[in-house]
């Protein structure tokens, strides 16, 4: 007769959750979740931990309003270069496409 084969656990390398395999099924028969640790011991850590990230996503976005009013500027410096280099260099006619080469 063949032996009966016990379930085993598995520890998931991704999640840490445990779970009962059964051999002769191949199938998972039971999962038992990870528990998560608490992010905050008590309310006002929490609390003092909601205005640290208010006052990182107000930097946040007055760094990026900084960045939209030079934005202009920085486009027009690119537009008057590339204006300049067009003007020095002559044009010389039609560009020899992939197409013409064959």
């Amino acid at each position: 007769m063949a032996k009966k084969k016990d379930s085993f656990d598995l520890t998931c390398p991704c999640c840490s959750a445990v779970l009962k395999v059964d051999p002769e099924n191949a199938a998972v028969i039971s999962h038992v979740a990870p528990l998560k640790p608490k992010m905050f011991s008590d309310l006002d850590e929490a609390a003092r931990a909601m205005k640290e990230q208010d006052s990182r996503r107000d930097s946040i976005f007055r760094q990026s309003v900084e960045a939209q009013k030079h934005a202009a500027d920085l486009l027009e410096k690119k537009f008057q270069e590339a204006l300049r280099k067009a003007k020095e260099s002559p044009d010389t006619g039609k560009p020899i496409r992939d197409f013409d080469l064959d």
